[in-house]
């Protein structure tokens, strides 16, 4: 359910986790950006949700989306039960499309740290960040009574055998 203000209730258990997000069905709704700054998000994440309904399909978390910021323009990706659907904005990523995901608790100004963090670790286990998506969990009219700001940072990896050989090159040394 989504509370009024259009934030998640519930999200998913992905805190610390490595997920595969190419067996999900999604909803792809585009966002103007502004230096990826999201122009009338609010709007956008409504027109989703409106659209969704239309095509008869469901949310697995309702107002939980997956947000992709560009310099001009960027997309939003809401996470549909399982089925199937030729609606034109509907698709699925490429299968594996792993991930990796951590809960930022705090404001959105001191998020890069955290992000620098996830990147680290996955360089470390010869992974190579890719895509950068934010779930925003809590907003500002909400955020007081649900605990402070919350965020998902969700990273898209690559397995990389040329960051792998050369993490085993530097262990045998």
């Amino acid at each position: 359910m989504r509370l009024e203000c259009g934030c998640p209730s519930e999200w998913p258990n992905w805190d610390g986790k490595d997920i595969n997000l190419g067996e999900w069905q999604l909803h792809e709704q585009s966002v103007p950006m502004l230096i990826h700054m999201p122009i009338g998000f609010e709007a956008c994440l409504d027109r989703q949700h409106e659209d969704i309904k239309k095509l008869g399909l469901d949310e697995e978390w309702p107002g939980f989306v997956l947000a992709k910021t560009g310099m001009f323009s960027g997309l939003i990706y809401a996470l549909l039960k399982p089925g199937h659907s030729p609606a034109r904005k509907i698709v699925r990523l490429a299968n594996p499309y792993m991930a990796r995901a951590r809960l930022f608790k705090g404001e959105i100004h001191d998020i890069k740290k955290s992000i620098r963090e996830m990147q680290s670790e996955l360089f470390d286990e010869g992974k190579r960040p890719a895509d950068l998506y934010l779930s925003y969990l809590t907003c500002p009219r909400c955020r007081d009574e649900r605990g402070g700001t919350s965020i998902m940072i969700i990273r898209h990896w690559i397995n990389s055998p040329k960051l792998q050989a050369r993490l085993a090159k530097q262990k045998k040394q």
